[in-house]
Parts: structure tokens; C-alpha cells; sequence
């Protein structure tokens, strides 16, 4: 039987399942009740200590992208670290830590950015005996202006810099959060290993505004007549995330750093996704926010299912295994064809296809067929762009064929090579350069 047991940087825990930093949490009694449905682990919600306390607004910090039958696609808040006192956070993590052993219990940090603080802060959480640390780098919004979260981990320098001193002043591993505000995460990475990082975690939330009240004009969510940008989270964000954990996972300087990755979880699905490009354990925050803490029980069961199914016996057997499928575009195969095919027997003749690959492909599905309404993909017009296999209503009905080789390609009448060929091989080719 399939184990979900994970060892991440030396800090164990009985499946890969984390609650992220955020407001499931902030508090002894959240974090007990976790743990009872089955969580594997826990970030802690950010503490801080030096500079201004911090605190909340007593109004809305939430806000949302609803799918028309109100299904929650995107997720949006504006709430900063931690707004309760810090003897009360390390005396209830001590305590966590005590009744919880196999848990793993890891604390979000954020300070300003001088060494005096982060030494003083990394020393009393030392004495809570939490397994390791993870340094806040990512938060987009108010803490921003103070100078910290993503202020921070937008720029390189400073995250080494702060990694140091963690390093320096503490033996506790460092995993260093990453924000996705930045043109290319994987600088911000080497950067944390420079810094001696133990492992980075990521995404954090993306700069955001959900949107405008359209009686009011005002933004949403507002406070007094007045809203802030704020982090954009849930299952909109996984795709942004997934690519950034590639991105890290294949880059050479950073290859093999370890990496927990954050963003979208909702599901074993999508735990798998982050698990086969890299990450040892994933971090959850919307899901758990919007279904309860349970949710972990079928993301378990499902994981161990396809686990058992696909013969693995760890997480390690899969981690990583579809990075090598990742590549720049360059060098994907310029000689492969795929044509759309239509399964007549479950089509239900709705006509999206049509109209989708009409108004804004390439006109490759026709309408009738005798005067009779009929869809059926026109092979010499069809470029396989797999726009018709999206928008179809029915599952499996539209499907992609590979021509193999020696087959014609009716649209260009070029017989099809085994021969892989990429965009470097065009000899003149004016983009051939480096990357």
C-alpha cells in the first residue's frame, strides 16, 4: 500500500498535505482541529514583532470570482500577518507542537529588514521547538508599504541578505516564500540559494482588485468607501503556479532545491500536478477556507488510490517525473500533426464547435451534410488546435489524432517525418539565440 509519508528538508509528516500561511492558521484552536480531520502539517500564519502593530480591518477582506452557478474560482483578501499578541502565537505553537509530535509545524516570519529583528525573532521561535521557518517574502499588499513581504522578496539582494542572517541565527531549516509579482521567479530562487536556503516555497498571492460595486462605483471589497489591492489566491491561480514551480525545478541553478508548492490546491488532483513538476509537499489555504478542514480526508484517499494504481510506493517515485516533458517552444516538434476527430455517436449536434472553430479558428468543422444539420472536422483544414476538444459539452467526444508517419497532411500535403524538427533547426531562423 501506497505510503504518504514525506520527509521535506529534514521535517516529517505523515502525508504532503500543509495548510498554508493564512487565516486557517492563526490560532491554537484552528490548527487543533486540522490536525483531528488529518492535515499533515501546518504554516503557521506570519508572525511579526518590530515595527508598527499591525491591524486588521473590521470589515470585509474578502472578496471573489464566482462561476455562474456561484462555484469559486478565484479568491482575493486583503487581511495582513497576524494581528494577535506573540507571546500569545509561541506559547499556543509550544503547545500545538506538544500534543501534535508527527505534525509538521512550520512558522511564517516577517519583520523589517534589519538584522537585529530577525535575530531577536528567530530566537523565540526556536524555543517552541517548531520544525522549521518560512520567511514571508510574498505578501502583495500592506505589509508591502511597510517595507516587507513582497517589498522584499522583488528583489534578490535582499532576500539573500535576510537568508544569511536566518541561516547565521538560526539552526532551524529556512524555506524562503516566494512571491509571483516579478517578472521572472527564478531570480528571486537562486537568490534564497545564495542565501542558504533550505527550500522555497510558492506561489504567494498575485497583486489583485476583484472588481467594482456597479451601483456605487466603488471597488470591492471596500471599507468606508475605500478599497486596496489585495492577494488573488484559489483554483484561477494553479496554472500561474505550476508554471513557477517548473520554472525553479528545471532551472540549472536551482535544480533539485527543494520546493513546497502553493497555489490552486483544491484537490489529489492537483496535488499530483505540483508533486510530478517538483514540489515534496503542497500547501492549501482557499480550499480549506471555502469546504472545511476535511477536505484533506479525500485528497489523501485519492492521492493513496492513484498512488496504488500506478504502482508507487512514495511520493518520491513520482516527484519530478513530468519535468522532463517541460520545454521552451523552441523546441517542440515542428513535424508532429494532429487532427480533431468527432465521435458521431455521442455527439449531441449543439453546434459549439462549430461556431468556435468558425468565428475564430479556422472554419475546419462544417455545419450540415445534405442539407441535414451535421458536424463533422474538415482533416484538410484542421490545424489541431484542440479549441473544439475544450468548448465540446460532452466528454470524450472530440478527440485529437497524431498522424503518424508516412501519413499526408491533407492541409499542407506534407507527408508527415519521424524526423523531430524544432524552431532552432530553421536555418534562417532570426531568433536563434540564447536563452
Amino acid at each position: 500500500m501506497a505510503s504518504l509519508q514525506t520527509n521535506f528538508i529534514g521535517i516529517h509528516s505523515p502525508n504532503p498535505f500543509w495548510l498554508a500561511s493564512a487565516p486557517p492558521t492563526d490560532k491554537a484552536y484552528n490548527v487543533n482541529r486540522a490536525f483531528e480531520a488529518g492535515w499533515g502539517g501546518v504554516v503557521w500564519k506570519t508572525l511579526g514583532e518590530a515595527g508598527p502593530p499591525v491591524v486588521n480591518v473590521n470589515g470585509p477582506r474578502y472578496g471573489a470570482l464566482l462561476s455562474p452557478d456561484r462555484r469559486l474560482l478565484g479568491f482575493n483578501n486583503i487581511e495582513l500577518i497576524t494581528d494577535r499578541d506573540l507571546e500569545i502565537n509561541l506559547r499556543e505553537i509550544t503547545q500545538v507542537k506538544r500534543d501534535w509530535p508527527d505534525r509538521a509545524m512550520v512558522v511564517s516570519l516577517m519583520v523589517p529588514c534589519n538584522e537585529p529583528a530577525w535575530k531577536a525573532i528567530l530566537a523565540r521561535v526556536a524555543d517552541t521547538a517548531a520544525d522549521g521557518i518560512e520567511l514571508n517574502f510574498g505578501c502583495p499588499h500592506g505589509m508591502s508599504e511597510r517595507g516587507m513581504g513582497a517589498a522584499v522578496g522583488q528583489v534578490p539582494e535582499y532576500i539573500q541578505m535576510v537568508t544569511e542572517w536566518c541561516k547565521q541565527h538560526s539552526q532551524l531549516p529556512v524555506i524562503v516564500k516566494l512571491t509571483p509579482n516579478i517578472a521572472d521567479v527564478r531570480l528571486p530562487a537562486r537568490a534564497a540559494r545564495r542565501g542558504g536556503a533550505d527550500a522555497v516555497s510558492l506561489i504567494n498571492t498575485i497583486n489583485s482588485i476583484m472588481g467594482v460595486d456597479p451601483y456605487s462605483l466603488t471597488m470591492l471589497p471596500s471599507t468606508g468607501g475605500l478599497g486596496s489591492h489585495g492577494g488573488y489566491c484559489g483554483p484561477a491561480v494553479k496554472p500561474i503556479a505550476l508554471n513557477m514551480v517548473a520554472e525553479i525545478a528545471r532551472d540549472p541553478q536551482t535544480a533539485g532545491m527543494p520546493i513546497s508548492g502553493i497555489g490552486g490546491v483544491g484537490s489529489w488532483r492537483d496535488a499530483l500536478d505540483f508533486i510530478a513538476l517538483g514540489a515534496g509537499t503542497v500547501q492549501v489555504c482557499t480550499a480549506a477556507m471555502v469546504h472545511g478542514f476535511k477536505i484533506v480526508q479525500e485528497m489523501k484517499s485519492g492521492l493513496s488510490d492513484y498512488m496504488d494504481e500506478m504502482g508507487f510506493t512514495s511520493i518520491d517515485d513520482f516527484r519530478g517525473r513530468a519535468l522532463p516533458t517541460v520545454s521552451d517552444w523552441r523546441h517542440l516538434d515542428l513535424n508532429h500533426v494532429s487532427k480533431a476527430v468527432i465521435d458521431q455517436a455521442s455527439c449531441i449536434s449543439c453546434g459549439r464547435c462549430h461556431i468556435a472553430c468558425e468565428d475564430t479558428s479556422h472554419q475546419a468543422i462544417t455545419f450540415s451534410r445534405n442539407g441535414v444539420r451535421h458536424f463533422e472536422v474538415k482533416e484538410g483544414d484542421c490545424v489541431g488546435c484542440n479549441l473544439c476538444t475544450l468548448v465540446c459539452p460532452v466528454p470524450g467526444c472530440i478527440t485529437l489524432r497524431d498522424l503518424q508517419p508516412g501519413e499526408t497532411d491533407l492541409r499542407t500535403g506534407r507527408v508527415v517525418s519521424s524526423q523531430h524538427a524544432d524552431w532552432t533547426t530553421h536555418a534562417n531562423n532570426p531568433m536563434r539565440v540564447a536563452i
